[in-house]
């Protein structure tokens, strides 16, 4: 029985994972030299495939990046969708998890380059990197509506994401950026709830 040519592209489970770790690997090797500075020979190396493999698998280095970028934005907004639907927690516990999730663990000097190399192309990156943001404000929106009604709902879920953007370039861990947005989220939601709550005779 003859082995799977390593290039052919994913039509089994298994192609599907080598393909998502050929993936991740690239995203790694991207994050530590830059988009411009990496070679396709690099990613090879680190995916542990033949150049000649990753090229089957994805034409020019752009498409790859492209590639690699869009499977770690859709798998951050795969968990943050899994995390806000868990309804038998507290909205407080799940907005921290999903903000966590999103930005939190790309805090950090390694973690940064991720998100450095991200914000450096955008011209590459097509659709994607306006509308995984866009998705991640709707989910952070409707959990937010469902619990505290509408109305305030987009521009609490707003004011949350500017927080998140501000601590993640002021953030030196993981840890703070958790710590300081859970203070964002408590006063947030907190704030909410007593004019929700609250009505003048």
């Amino acid at each position: 029985m003859s082995s799977p040519d390593p290039g052919h592209p994913p039509s089994t489970a298994a192609d599907t994972d080598r393909r998502a770790l050929v993936l991740d690997s690239a995203m790694v090797t991207f994050a530590r030299f830059g988009y411009r500075k990496t070679s396709m020979e690099e990613v090879a190396r680190a995916a542990r495939i033949s150049r000649p493999g990753l090229y089957f698998l994805f034409s020019s280095k752009e498409t790859l990046f492209r590639a690699a970028v869009t499977q770690a934005l859709e798998r951050d907004i795969a968990v943050v969708e899994q995390v806000l639907a868990d309804s038998a927690r507290p909205l407080r516990e799940r907005l921290l998890e999903a903000f966590d999730q999103w930005a939190g663990r790309y805090v950090g000097p390694l973690a940064q380059d991720v998100t450095a190399v991200i914000e450096d192309n955008p011209e590459l990156l097509g659709e994607i990197v306006e509308s995984a943001p866009r998705r991640f404000e709707e989910l952070i929106t409707a959990a937010i509506a469902f619990e505290s009604g509408r109305d305030a709902a987009p521009s609490v879920a707003q004011t949350m994401i500017s927080a998140s953007i501000g601590l993640k370039h002021q953030a030196a861990s993981r840890e703070f950026y958790r710590d300081r947005m859970k203070v964002a989220i408590e006063l947030l939601v907190r704030g909410k709830s007593s004019r929700t709550t609250c009505r003048i005779p």
